[in-house]
Parts: structure tokens; C-alpha cells; sequence
């Protein structure tokens, strides 16, 4: 079963979100760990299309699926992702469903989008094959992470969930907080009605849900609450946690 497959179906799958270390060993690292995929974010983290060409192209070929963050809803960065061999995009702050109409549209070959044709690059490994046979390909294959993260966006989320061609919701849970007034209040039940509201929306349309985490006790919370694409994060902090705990 592909990644796909597997988010259609609802089936857990597990990654990490890379914000700092852009290094070509990452992929490897996160394979070893028992990563199925990687959150590359270009939206916080400074990282530059040609660096993710580099860390995709690793990816893939170390059979973890690369996704990268954009910092903005915007055709080039979407078909420019997808094309230097992205598995999908995450998209953050998408507030309306016309935002995540254009994201869709961005990202799908006609006659489902308006994405610009060019092959035998990174995202089909270079491989002269036939055109159409890779659009069908690209097309049915392609996730696209929206992310939900607004008051805004939380009104319209029954909308953005019904929408073919989003295939996850995506809990961007601190903005999510700041936007309603609660700043990293996890345990508001302003906070927990929001997420019941999008876990009923992804419900309703089939959509998977996603989050980061940053610990088992998080991962097992949101697992229970029917989030089945979950990366651990931020790798910066981490790091520092598991450093600390030696010294200390």
C-alpha cells in the first residue's frame, strides 16, 4: 500500500518535520528512525527550493516521501515543489475554500488543475516515460496538506474539507491557539471544541487528519482523537531535550 493509499484509507503513518538541519543524511536518519515521511517547512525555516531539490531527490530515493511547507498559497512555489519531486505540499494558513480550490488547481495536471507540464526532471526520477501515462500518475498520487490554523479558517473547515482533491487537514495547533485568543492553551475548551469541529469535518468528507507532536504522550493523544498522519517535531528542540537529559 502506497502513502496514498494509505491516507485515503486512514491508515496511521508517521514522520517528522525538519525546520534547521537541511543536511543530506536527514532522510536517511528520519528511514532509519522508522519515518514513512518527511515535512520539509519553508515557511519558518529558511529553506531554499535548490537545498529541497537536493534532500527530495535523497528522499525518494531512500523510499521516504519528501513534503515540503510553502510559505505562502502561490502557483510557483506549489508547481515548482511538486516538480523538484515533492510527494505533496503543505500549505499553511488556508482560511477559505476558494484558498484551497487554488491550491488543488495549482498542483494537478489538466484537465483537474492548470499545473505546467515538464518531464524527465526530479519528479519522475528522470525517466523518459510516457506523458500521459504520468499525468494520470502524478495526479492520483499528489497530497496536498492543508492546514488549518485560522478563526477563519476553523468557520469554513465543513467547506475546505469537502473539496476534491484536499487530502488532509492539518492542525497548525499554536496558530490555531493564537488565532482564538488562547495562546498555547492546549487544555482550553475553546481549543478542544476546535479540534472536535475539525475532526468531524475530516469525518464527514473522508480527509485525513495530521498534527505535530513533539512527544509520545502527545502522539498517543491526538492518535486517540482520530489523527492518522502525525510528524514529531521540532527537531531543534529535540535535539536539546535529548542533550540536556545526558548532561544534566
Amino acid at each position: 500500500m502506497d502513502l496514498k493509499q494509505k491516507l485515503t484509507t486512514s491508515t496511521q503513518i508517521r514522520g517528522a518535520m525538519i525546520f534547521e538541519f537541511f543536511s543530506p543524511g536527514i532522510p536517511i536518519i528520519l528511514k532509519n528512525a522508522g519515518c514513512e515521511f518527511i515535512i520539509f517547512d519553508m515557511e519558518h525555516g529558511g529553506l531554499s527550493l535548490e537545498q529541497f531539490k537536493t534532500l527530495s531527490i535523497i528522499s525518494n530515493a531512500n523510499k521516504i516521501a519528501p513534503f515540503i511547507r510553502i510559505p505562502e498559497i502561490n502557483y510557483n512555489y506549489i508547481a515548482r515543489a511538486l516538480d523538484l519531486g515533492a510527494s505533496g505540499i503543505m500549505v499553511p494558513m488556508v482560511n477559505t475554500p476558494d484558498d484551497a480550490i487554488k491550491i488543488v488547481q495549482s498542483s494537478k495536471y489538466p484537465p483537474q488543475g492548470k499545473r505546467g507540464a515538464g518531464f524527465g526532471f526530479a519528479h519522475d526520477n528522470y525517466i523518459n516515460q510516457n506523458p500521459l501515462s504520468y499525468i494520470e500518475k502524478a495526479n492520483n498520487s499528489l497530497i496536498n496538506i492543508i492546514q488549518i490554523e485560522t478563526k477563519k479558517a476553523l468557520q469554513n473547515v465543513q467547506e475546505i474539507a469537502s473539496i476534491n482533491g484536499v487530502d488532509c487537514l492539518w492542525v497548525g495547533h499554536f496558530d490555531l491557539t493564537n488565532f482564538l485568543g488562547i495562546p498555547g492553551d492546549f487544555h482550553s475548551k475553546i481549543y478542544l471544541k476546535a479540534i472536535n469541529e475539525i475532526v468531524d469535518a475530516a469525518g464527514a468528507h473522508k480527509k485525513s487528519l495530521g498534527i505535530m507532536v513533539n512527544n509520545k504522550q502527545e502522539l498517543e493523544t491526538y492518535y486517540k482523537l482520530g489523527f492518522n498522519m502525525i510528524a514529531v517535531g521540532t527537531e531543534m528542540n529535540i535535539l536539546s531535550r535529548s542533550i540536556s537529559q545526558i548532561l544534566k
